[in-house]
């Protein structure tokens, strides 16, 4: 058992039999009353996300969960399979497990896998990813109806809003958290 002093960004807690990750936590020392510290956790399995407050020195239960740095290796039906760096073993990780991340996946990528006795929790991605555009339709200069910006499909299949002035075949820099466009990448 751990207490509220241990609560970080990313600590892993065991609540009901769930796992809920803290994505922002403020420990609070109001002049009147008891300190207590306010946070605001998701849940790992189905991604809701909740506000819960607890009082100073309360006793709080973690998880403990391993993140290991794994090669994306290829896509078998719904799953993915991943190559452990350090002992080459593969695993499986089923296709809900990894979600909207796979639209930023390339092959023989490093992906942190999170696992909680031995299953897979999530994937982790590095903030932002350089993937090619696949196909886009050619911008229209002078075209500002669609506020300067029109859909393109990345060589993985997901589709983003970039700039017009984005052609095809043309390197970007892509926001995995948003899913936003953040350049062009010149190599």
């Amino acid at each position: 058992m751990a207490d509220t002093t241990d609560i970080k960004n990313g600590v892993v807690l065991k609540i009901d039999g769930q796992l809920w990750q803290i994505t922002d936590f403020q420990h609070v020392k109001p002049g009147k009353g008891g300190a207590f510290v306010r946070t605001k956790m998701k849940n790992v399995l189905t991604g809701k996300v909740v506000d819960k407050t607890y009082n100073a020195g309360a006793k709080i239960e973690t998880a403990t969960v391993d993140r290991r740095d794994y090669q994306y290796l290829y896509q078998d039906g719904d799953d993915y399979v991943f190559m452990d760096l350090s002992d080459y073993d593969q695993i499986m990780v089923p296709g809900a497990v990894v979600g909207d991340s796979a639209g930023y996946m390339l092959e023989n990528q490093n992906i942190t896998v999170a696992m909680h006795d031995g299953a897979p929790l999530y994937v982790e991605l590095p903030p932002s990813v350089v993937l090619e555009i696949s196909y886009t339709e050619p911008g229209l200069q002078g075209d500002r109806s669609s506020g300067g910006t029109k859909p393109a499909t990345l060589e993985t299949g997901r589709e983003i809003q970039v700039p017009l002035f984005v052609e095809q075949n043309t390197r970007v820099k892509v926001d995995t958290r948003t899913g936003d466009y953040l350049g062009r990448v010149t190599e």
